[in-house]
């Protein structure tokens, strides 16, 4: 589409913002992604990423830095899907069920045992309003802040962008493509369990996370 013709577009009623921040982050993700997507592919991903939050969101003061977050995110690994943006390492997504525990619990667990050797996701098949509260004092006692994470809704674009999909228990909610590597693993849940249980699931996934890079590194 011409400029003149997206500029008409958007002179016609139709398209509105429901939060002025969400117009801003559409005109800037819309110049950082020049190039690879157009404006209204930017536009949908920011509204979509901001209606998805915003059905488990309890605390409206940190919708917006999560949307954008999110939109980021999910247009970057869209990018990544089709060969327009390299991360040079290879991608792992971690999947469960509420991406409030395991799957959150085995991302920043790699992120820290990793050094920058991969690059990681996560995700959850029915995310749920916030992270369990045990799985955050158990990261704590190793010094690993959570602060900065939230649950984030399963979509396709993570999905494509992944070299290695690992599940905890989300069942036949993940989408499977061809060439990549999918890793069930069989944890237990954390919700509801108390701290010295998460404790334990917690150096479960810390001993798998080792074992993996490990085998990603030989490869």
């Amino acid at each position: 589409m011409t400029d003149a013709g997206i500029g008409a577009r958007r002179a016609l009623p139709g398209l509105s913002y429901p939060e002025e921040y969400l117009k801003r982050l559409a005109g800037e993700l819309t110049a950082k992604f020049a190039g690879v997507f157009g404006a209204e592919t930017v536009e949908r991903y920011v509204l979509e990423s901001y209606t998805a939050l915003l059905r488990t969101s309890t605390v409206t003061a940190h919708l917006a830095s999560r949307t954008v977050r999110f939109a980021t995110d999910r247009l970057t690994a869209l990018a990544q899907a089709k060969g327009s943006l390299g991360v040079g390492v290879p991608e792992i997504l971690f999947v469960c069920e509420q991406n409030a525990g395991r799957s959150q619990m085995a991302a920043v667990l790699t992120k820290h045992l990793a050094g920058g050797s991969v690059h990681v996701r996560s995700a959850g098949s029915a995310p749920a309003r916030e992270l369990n509260p045990a799985v955050i004092a158990v990261m704590e006692e190793l010094g690993l802040d959570m602060a900065e994470e939230f649950p984030k809704p399963l979509t396709d674009d993570v999905v494509q962008a992944a070299d290695v999909v690992v599940t905890m228990g989300c069942g036949d909610a993940c989408p499977i493509y061809p060439g990549k590597r999918y890793l069930d693993w069989g944890l237990a849940d954390p919700a509801g369990e108390s701290v010295e249980t998460v404790r334990g699931i917690r150096d479960e996934i810390s001993a798998r996370v080792t074992a993996l890079l490990g085998e990603l590194a030989r490869e």
